[in-house]
This record gives structure tokens, C-alpha cells and sequence, in this order.
């Protein structure tokens, strides 16, 4: 997967996430986080999910919940490997110094 400064961000909080033990995070709440826009966002989620990064499930719905039921994704193993290379890439790489401090 080409590695941009929109999935290198979406690593960062995803990774961030699972090392607080956060458990499942929804689109809506990673969109808010990383500041990337869900029509960029959920594209590379969806490629995340066909890579083995990301596992999902839909919750269940609650008899008079008034919003749409939110669909949760878990980081694989396989996805920790992945994404931490993709931290360790925007750590090293020129291209991603103004992620740095924004990150920080």
C-alpha cells in the first residue's frame, strides 16, 4: 500500500489507539482524531481491511438508539507489523517531518 501522508496520520492514531488498550475504533472517532476526511479515510480503511491490517464487525443495535449502528475495526497482528513500519518510515523519512510535530 503506497504510503501518503493521510494513511501515514491514520497509522499513527490507529497505533496510538491500541497501545491505550482503547479496544474498537470507528470511523467517525479515528476520522475526528487523525483529521483526515472520511472520503479519503474510508478508502484506506476498506484497503486495510482486503490486507489482513484491520478486522471488523457492526455493533449490535439497541432497541430506540436514534443513530446509525457504528462499524468497529480491530487491528490484526498483521497490522501492528504493518503500520509500525509505516510509524517507523514517517520517524526516518523527510517527507513526513511536518507529521512529526503534529504528531508529537
Amino acid at each position: 500500500m503506497k504510503v501518503t501522508h493521510s494513511l501515514a496520520l491514520v497509522a499513527m492514531v490507529i497505533l496510538q489507539m491500541d497501545s491505550e488498550d482503547e479496544g474498537s475504533i470507528w470511523g467517525y472517532q479515528l476520522s475526528k482524531r487523525s483529521g483526515v476526511r472520511s472520503g479519503v479515510l474510508y478508502p484506506q480503511l476498506d484497503r486495510m481491511l482486503a490486507e489482513g491490517w484491520l478486522e471488523d464487525h457492526w455493533e449490535a443495535r439497541v432497541e430506540g438508539q436514534k443513530r446509525p449502528a457504528r462499524r468497529y475495526y480491530t487491528l490484526t497482528d498483521q497490522g501492528r507489523l504493518e503500520l509500525g513500519a509505516v510509524a517507523r518510515r514517517v520517524k526516518t523519512e523527510q517527507r513526513f517531518s511536518s507529521l512529526r510535530s503534529a504528531l508529537a
